[in-house]
């Protein structure tokens, strides 16, 4: 290997993963060449957004919480912390489906956690019996530490009761993670609720703790810790790329497969062509799927644990309606529909409520989400058949009964990995023959979490372990 090669740090995926990634190995090692390869002819993996007659879509997420660092950080060093923008302050509230009206989330209850009982003693989503389930949840012992690994569902009925399980938490938890409650590991997805378990005793109590740290009368999500790039999120993918030389960016280039080389580097097989490409230290920031595929003929026990991930698919389907002349008000930022509600939707979200500038003077821009987990088949929908399901849910629950003036499908096949119980344990596994093997490392939403700012974490952390791992 030749000293450009010593030098050479390799980013394979162009994501939001990746490029955190290489903007790191660029400010740690500032005179080393970095190299990002996407297999796609751009950058951004699935953040991309779209302007169409004045309204700015987002196809994927459309902000990012800010009581971890690591996105706010990262927009920081790139420039354009101050494009940051929060969500508006009138609105902040979730509701969700029941019995076919739109019904607000009780006050304070988050994800897993009622802050206050009162909201929920007068909600009408419960009833009488699982009031009194609830209110007996300070009473519910503590499962010892040595227990057996819960899924969300046995976590959340165990402490809450199966009526505000089913009816509250499983679709706010569906809707972020398309997944089935009942399989996913409340330890690798919301840690956090363990933790409020385990040092209060008492989700009630932790969460009144939490809700006195925070903003207060929000419901569903704290949606006073959710901010967005003021034009979108591509605007920072375009400034994370600007960070890098262009000659450091190789777009349409996929990696079949890597090699060890005897002097301790890296031999990368770029696909369809003759070319080799050497490196001293890579990072994989692909979808966890294709990581398997590239890590077949180095290691198969580590693209075996790969593959192991399942991944769900989901559609999103962008309306915009023309609301002048009409009294239409949107009754918060969106509603989430639980499974027993048997509707092909799994949430929506009033995009333009949320954010200024999302849509033209007088309109409004919906998100409706489609899919998950035992749902992949709708993703397959034509267009016209996922924009008539979409509208005509949104008519009955929201009486938003005209046509659109603006309809955009974004389809996201088995691009969402599922925490299923056991995941940690699969990926301390994989993450420690991945580090036994040198400077290679694992980056993406499969490792630290799914949502921007743990991409963000995930592919900084990986850039940091090749440079220990090369010296």
């Amino acid at each position: 290997m030749d000293n450009i090669q010593q030098r050479r740090r390799v980013v394979i995926g162009g994501g939001i993963s990746g490029l955190a990634a290489a903007c790191r190995l660029a400010e740690l090692a500032p005179t080393d060449e970095v190299l990002v390869l996407e297999a796609g002819p751009r950058l951004g993996g699935v953040l991309q957004t779209v302007r169409r007659d004045g309204f700015l879509i987002e196809q994927s997420a459309d902000n990012f919480i800010t009581d971890v660092p690591w996105g706010v950080e990262l927009c920081r060093r790139a420039g354009i912390a101050e494009e940051l923008i929060p969500t508006d302050r009138t609105g902040r509230r979730a509701l969700v489906v029941h019995r076919g009206r739109l019904v607000p989330v009780p006050e304070g209850f988050m994800l897993l956690a009622p802050s206050r009982l009162w909201p929920m003693l007068t909600s009408p989503l419960l009833s009488l019996p699982g009031k009194l389930r609830l209110a007996c949840e300070p009473l519910i012992a503590s499962r010892p530490e040595s227990a057996p690994e819960e899924s969300l569902a046995e976590f959340a009925t165990r402490r809450l009761g199966r009526e505000v399980f089913e009816r509250i938490a499983a679709p706010l938890v569906a809707a972020i993670y398309g997944g089935d409650p009942a399989r996913l590991s409340v330890a690798a997805t919301l840690p956090r609720f363990l933790e409020m378990e385990r040092r209060h005793g008492s989700l009630l109590r932790g969460a009144r703790q939490r809700d006195a740290e925070s903003e207060g009368n929000q419901s569903g999500a704290r949606y006073g810790l959710f901010v967005a790039p003021r034009q979108g999120m591509t605007s920072l993918v375009d400034a994370l790329a600007a960070k890098l030389p262009e000659q450091s960016i190789r777009l349409n280039t996929s990696v079949a497969g890597i090699e060890k080389e005897t002097n301790g580097g890296w031999r990368l097989h770029i696909d369809g062509q003759h070319e080799r490409l050497s490196a001293a230290a890579v990072v994989i920031a692909t979808p966890i799927h294709v990581a398997g595929k590239i890590l077949d003929s180095l290691d198969p026990p580590s693209a075996e644990l790969c593959r192991s991930v399942e991944l769900s698919s989901c559609a999103v389907v962008s309306l915009g309606y023309d609301v002048r002349g009409t009294s239409f008000v949107p009754p918060g930022f969106g509603f989430v529909v639980p499974a027993s509600e048997n509707r092909p939707i799994l949430a929506a979200s009033f995009a333009s409520a949320k954010f200024p500038h999302r849509a033209p003077a007088g309109h409004l821009l919906v998100r409706v989400f489609i899919g998950g987990a035992g749902h992949e088949a709708s993703v397959t929908l034509d267009d016209a058949a996922l924009i008539e399901i979409a509208t005509a849910q949104l008519a009955e629950l929201t009486d938003l009964r005209s046509q659109p003036v603006l309809s955009l499908v974004s389809r996201w096949p088995v691009s969402m990995p599922q925490y299923h119980v056991g995941h940690g344990e699969r990926m301390e596994r994989l993450t420690a023959r991945i580090a036994a093997l040198g400077a290679l490392a694992l980056a993406g939403n499969a490792y630290q979490g799914v949502g921007i700012p743990q991409c963000i974490r995930s592919g900084e952390s990986a850039a940091e372990a090749v440079l220990r791992g090369h010296a």
